[in-house]
Formats: C-alpha cells, structure tokens, sequence
C-alpha cells in the first residue's frame, strides 16, 4: 500500500570477497528535481515531511514528482543516487561509492509476494525473479543480520497495526501487520546504505545531517527498572545501559509470555530519535555515525544528504 517508490535494490555474490555480495541500493534522484533554494526546495523545507492518512497522502513534493518522475516505477528510466557497496559474509561493509545514473525497474514487488516467493511459492510475477534476484537478496541479508547480531542492538518487535477505512470514510477494521523477513530485508539493506553515506561526507569532510537516537535518560531508566521489578525482571543498575541490556530482558519476557507488555514499556523508555547536524551516534542500532538519505521524497533532511 505504499504511496511512492523512492528505493530499489540488488544483489549478487562477490567473487573478490569469499562469502561476500555486491549490493546496490538506488534511491530516486529527487535533487535532480529540487536544486538549493529553488521554489520546491523552499516548498519542501516548509512541509518537512509528507504526512501520511490510512486512505491518503499530504506530499512534501508535488505529486508530479513524488508519484510520477521520482517514483521508481517499473520499466521506465529514472534518475537515482545509487550506493555501490560490498560486504562480507559477516555482514562487515569492506567498501562502498556513490554514483548518478539512470535506473529501470525490473518488478514492483509486495513484501508479501518476496516472502512467499522464497520459502518456496512464487507466482506468475516472482518466479522468473526468484533465482536470480530474491535469493541473492536473501544472502545478503543473512549476511548483514549476522552484522547486526554481532554489534547488538534494540529489536522490539511489535505489531504494526494497520487501519482499514470503509466506503464511508469511517474505520472498518483495525488489524495486526505481520512483520516478514522481507521486511527486516528491506530495513538491513538502508541502514547498510545510510551508514555508507554518513562515511562517505565525513571522509569528504562535508557537513553531515546525521540521524541521532540517544540512550535514554536515567530518569526515563529508573522509571523501567521499576515497571519491570514489578513484573519480576530486574535490568542492571546505573546509566551505562546497553542494547544488549535490553535484549536479555526480552529474552525473559518471551519465555515468561510478557513480551507485549516488556517490548511497550522498553519502547516508552527510549529517547525520540531526531535530525541534527551533531553526530551522538544512534543507541538502538548500536552505530557510531548513521545518517538517513534513503526516503527524499518525505523527508527533507534526506534531501539535504
């Protein structure tokens, strides 16, 4: 049910790197469109975001661009920044390069179609895909969760709630979204780029919109350590809290069916993540620098990346 298509990705073994991959990640070209100080780029900084309803969009960028020239429709050339980068098998970024091009789009896929598709049921859409496209876009990804397992970070996996509008414009139905490896796919391959970016305008020695969540505060600490004695978990002591701290209590609570109700009160605990032109590093995906250039068509921090 997305509005807009500003990412695309690829991947493929690397024959330089044993048990490595190749990936591109290709983001629309929106500053092809929206040049400093122009009528859009002042429009667009206003906005700051697109905002978005169950049944509709409020755009940053006029729908010419955001649905039409800067969506990476399929089969039809479009303009993109694409992150060239190669990982190895653990996940560990070895290189990576930023280049303009044009793009054509092969498929325009659901998360619920590449999922399917992989554990074994493609259909008429994704099983000419399959061998030589999502797979080796799953090998990737085990490789980068290998990545993410190993620095640690914050994974609370609660359910999105999607919201069902009928005829009347009144809610019909409110349901659980199913979180997919597809998904996790999809987030792992951004992250990888985002960080790509931040390294690449720091070696350049370029000012860096970096995207910065702070560990929480102790006040917001003591309060969960609280909650969570009272429910029988006990989270150490003192504000040199880690992602790691967190995830042991999650262990617990999945074995003890508090999940939910853990996850809730951990998420209420942390700081907002926020925009900001000082790098404080991102707490919960345990990285020193992350920046965030992967969604120009909603936000205008990524177009200033």
């Amino acid at each position: 049910d997305a509005r807009d298509y500003d990412d695309a990705v690829w991947a493929a073994p690397d024959e330089k790197i044993p048990g490595g991959w190749h990936l591109i990640i290709a983001i629309a070209d929106v500053v092809s469109y929206v040049t400093p100080g122009n009528a859009l780029d002042r429009s667009a900084e206003e906005r700051g975001t697109s905002v978005y309803f169950p049944d509709r969009v409020v755009p940053m960028l006029p729908e010419a661009l955001s649905n039409g020239w800067c969506s990476l429709v399929p089969n039809e050339d479009r303009p993109c920044l694409a992150a060239e980068i190669r990982i190895d098998a653990q996940g560990n970024t070895r290189s990576h390069r930023f280049q303009r091009g044009l793009m054509r789009s092969a498929a325009r896929l659901t998360y619920e179609q590449v999922q399917t598709a992989q554990d074994g049921h493609p259909d008429e859409k994704t099983e000419p895909l399959l061998e030589a496209v999502i797979q080796p876009l799953y090998g990737a990804y085990e490789a980068l969760a290998r990545g993410r397992e190993k620095r640690g970070t914050l994974d609370l996996d609660l359910t999105e709630l999607q919201i069902s509008l009928g005829e009347n414009g009144h809610v019909s139905a409110i349901e659980p979204r199913i979180r997919l490896d597809s998904h996790r796919l999809i987030e792992e391959f951004m992250i990888t780029a985002n960080v790509a970016a931040a390294e690449s305008l720091e070696a350049k020695g370029a000012p860096v919109m970096y995207r910065v969540h702070e560990p929480p505060s102790p006040d917001k600490l003591e309060g969960l350590r609280h909650s969570l004695a009272s429910l029988g978990y006990k989270l150490q002591a003192g504000n040199a809290i880690r992602p790691q701290h967190f995830a042991g209590i999650l262990r617990q609570a999945t074995e003890s069916g508090h999940l939910d109700l853990v996850s809730s009160l951990v998420l209420r605990s942390q700081s907002k993540a926020i925009y900001s032109p000082e790098n404080d590093g991102h707490f919960g995906l345990g990285l020193r620098r992350y920046s965030h250039f992967t969604s120009p068509i909603r936000r205008y921090p990524d177009i200033l990346v």
